[in-house]
């Protein structure tokens, strides 16, 4: 659960109190949790707010180490969102780790394979290039689609693959991929 920013929760992370001194105009939450801070933003602003953290000074996030995603449905405790895209900023200057993270609503069924606008977010690769195969794979099991990606394909599926395994709502069993595959021996290849 997101508690509103504050001046005594943003002064627990040096990043997060520069980017309120900034931004401080913007819809900004922050959590922390057992000594990690989480800065919560709108996906309007994610793109702009990681650029800033990459090239302020006092930020200094010069390493991406992560781009994931979260699929919260069934979650016990009420979120923004039922998709959340994380990212994992790592500032060697300043030693210090910052998780920056937007919530996205699926506006059609999640089911399928269909491209949802309501599950699309600013693609960082134009910041840091090595977002690339980490967006690949996010969109690849989540269906979250990165506006401006310079080459967003499926990474760990084949290309035909009928949904995006891990959300919830994908059975566990699959839906027939395991039985209807053809197998491969020695003799075969």
């Amino acid at each position: 659960m997101c508690a509103s920013m504050s001046e005594h929760t943003a002064s627990k992370h040096p990043a997060v109190a520069r980017v309120v001194e900034v931004f401080g105009d913007r819809q900004l939450h922050m959590t922390l949790f057992r000594g990690q801070s989480t800065l919560i933003v709108q996906p309007a602003d994610a793109h702009e707010l990681l650029r800033f953290l990459r090239e302020d000074p006092a930020c200094d996030c010069n390493m991406l180490v992560d781009v994931t995603a979260v699929d919260y449905l069934g979650y016990p405790v009420e979120q923004p969102g039922r998709f959340a895209v994380v990212w994992v900023l790592r500032s060697h200057t300043h030693d210090q780790l910052l998780l920056m993270k937007t919530f996205l609503d699926p506006t059609i069924e999640t089911s399928g394979i269909e491209p949802d606008p309501g599950l699309e977010v600013d693609s960082a690769c134009d910041i840091w290039p090595g977002a690339e195969w980490r967006e690949r794979e996010v969109y690849d099991m989540f269906g979250i689609r990165f506006k401006g990606h310079p080459d967003l394909r499926r990474i760990l599926t084949w290309r035909d693959f009928p949904a995006h395994p891990l959300r919830k709502d994908y059975p566990l069993r699959g839906r027939g991929e395991r039985e209807n595959h053809a197998v491969a021996d020695r003799d075969s290849v």
